[in-house]
């Protein structure tokens, strides 16, 4: 199958930013809907490849339209926290089943979805439950007339992510870190691979109707990321962990701050161990970067820092 244009759903993001780039640099044209064209990220509107336009993915008929002429659909939409009532049903499960129906309507023949590693519609959290609904939608989907990829990272980290970054922010503003579930383990997974697995399986026919966990080198617990950063950014702190009882309660305390950092559901889904139990894809032929290697990259002490810090604080 000769893949030349894709629409990226979820495009102008953290991973999928970084895809288009991934895409536009192997040639191919580059369709990113986003609800407001003048928040996208200024280096995916110069790329010459790829076009950024205004479109309510939800709505079906909007969908038709940025999907036609499409060879492949890349779906990378997700959100972590629930800003209002049913909004993973809406993000995960809804709108996975509406990205299936218009690729058959518009003849699409291939689509590749982002799912979340431990996705399950029996998981301890909503954003899992939710996350394995729509996943097996999409596998549903599936068959001679659309060909369906499925992937199912780690936490995701590099330049721009939302985990990471913000604990540096977090290690310089506060002299001591009361962390809720301290052993929660991950298994961290380079932005760029994961860019480049989803570049390398659009073509691949060995990938149809496969699904792939995406994960690091390495298994950390949660404390143990925190001390990393904390070292990298060299603002060491004293980190006092939480138990489950008191991890629960920080987080509902956290639910009501201005800026969403932890939520009761982030916990449950930290219950299940975030790490893969089966080694990188042999389909992709590269071995995933160490999160040494990289963060130093992006995490180093800067003069700006306090600017980024100030910014998480409500304005009064």
């Amino acid at each position: 199958m000769r893949i030349e244009n894709v629409t990226v759903l979820g495009g102008s993001g953290f991973v999928g930013s970084h895809l288009a780039c991934e895409l536009a640099e192997r040639g191919m044209s580059v369709v990113v809907p986003t609800r407001y064209r003048e928040r996208a990220k200024r280096e995916l509107i110069v790329l010459p490849t790829v076009s950024v336009v205004e479109a309510d993915i939800q709505n079906p008929e909007s969908l038709d339209r940025i999907v036609a002429g499409a060879d492949a659909v890349v779906n990378l939409v997700g959100i972590l926290h629930e800003r209002r009532r049913g909004a993973f049903q809406r993000a995960h499960v809804e709108l996975a089943s509406k990205v299936t129906d218009a690729c058959r309507r518009a003849g699409v023949k291939r689509l590749l979805h982002m799912s979340a590693l431990c996705a399950d519609p029996a998981g301890p959290s909503r954003y899992l439950q939710s996350k394995g609904e729509g996943e097996a939608a999409v596998l549903r989907a599936g068959g001679d007339d659309l060909a369906v990829t499925v992937f199912r990272p780690s936490v995701i980290f590099g330049r721009g992510d939302s985990f990471l970054t913000l604990f540096a922010r977090l290690l310089e503003l506060l002299p001591i870190v009361a962390l809720g579930s301290p052993r929660a383990r991950f298994q961290p997974v380079w932005v760029e691979d994961v860019a480049r697995a989803f570049a390398d399986a659009l073509g691949n026919p060995a990938t149809y109707g496969k699904r792939y966990d995406l994960c690091g080198p390495t298994a950390y617990t949660l404390r143990e990321l925190i001390e990393h950063v904390g070292a990298v950014t060299g603002n060491r702190r004293s980190i006092i962990g939480l138990g489950k009882r008191l991890s629960y309660l920080q987080a509902l305390f956290m639910e009501f701050l201005p800026v969403k950092l932890l939520t009761r559901d982030n916990v449950r889904s930290m219950s299940v161990d975030n790490v893969c139990n089966c080694p990188w894809p042999e389909v992709f032929s590269f071995r995933p970067t160490a999160l040494e290697a990289v963060l130093p990259t992006y995490l180093q002490p800067h003069p700006n820092r306090r600017n980024d810090i100030l910014r998480l604080q409500p304005r009064r």
